[in-house]
């Protein structure tokens, strides 16, 4: 698969540089990072995806969202001022806002698409996995279209209709089929994002150790 854009933003963004959000805005997205970190959900390596950082986290916030900045997924630990605030963003016309110390994920608008679809939804984990994402078919995870690219207003558009056709209770993982390894949850809370997320990790680590386990 083509990596070619990996960690690009694609849509036109204006961004007001300002101070990092009071640290108690950021503190559950941060107690996050780490555990992810740990798992190799998000991270770098030089040999995977031309050397980009990979993964970016979000909670809602009023009619917007709190994002990692790009490329912060590298770090150990994320700080106040590794985080963009979305203030608007419009897919169809590829455009987004934000305001921080540093720019949004390249997957931004993907999160907006989630929360403009879910609007119980108050977390976005957007992760790698190939672990996952191979088995998306046999966890009985929802996919989006292969042929559609992330960071694309076709990517967003293409999230929202799959969320729309199902049933968000607490939380719901979906696998990104057009973005190798890329795998989201969506949650109430940044914890219970996390932990459907570790739960969807241990689930296809038993299934890749045996085909006939079933959760």
């Amino acid at each position: 698969m083509n990596h070619a854009g990996e960690g690009v933003i694609k849509f036109h963004l204006e961004h007001t540089q300002t101070p990092a959000l009071p640290v108690e805005e950021t503190a559950g997205l941060r107690a996050w990072f780490p555990i992810l970190r740990q798992t190799d959900l998000v991270g770098q390596h030089p040999e995977r995806y031309e050397g980009y950082a990979y993964g970016n986290i979000s909670r809602r916030h009023g009619d917007g969202f709190i994002i990692s900045c790009t490329q912060t997924s590298g770090k150990t630990t994320l700080l106040p001022d590794d985080f963009s605030l979305v203030t608007t963003f419009d897919a169809k016309a590829n455009r987004l806002h934000s305001e921080g110390p540093c720019s949004p994920s390249s997957e931004a608008m993907t999160h907006g698409a989630v929360y403009q679809a879910l609007p119980a939804a108050g977390a976005v984990f957007h992760v790698h996995s190939s672990l996952i994402w191979r088995q998306s078919k046999s966890l009985g995870l929802p996919e989006t279209d292969p042929d559609v690219e992330y960071g694309t207003p076709e990517m967003a558009e293409c999230v929202a209709e799959l969320l729309e056709t199902r049933t968000f209770s607490d939380s719901l993982v979906f696998s990104m089929g057009g973005h190798e390894d890329g795998v989201v949850a969506c949650a109430y809370t940044p914890e219970k994002a996390g932990l459907v997320l570790i739960k969807t990790l241990a689930s296809a680590y038993q299934l890749s150790k045996n085909p006939a386990w079933s959760n």
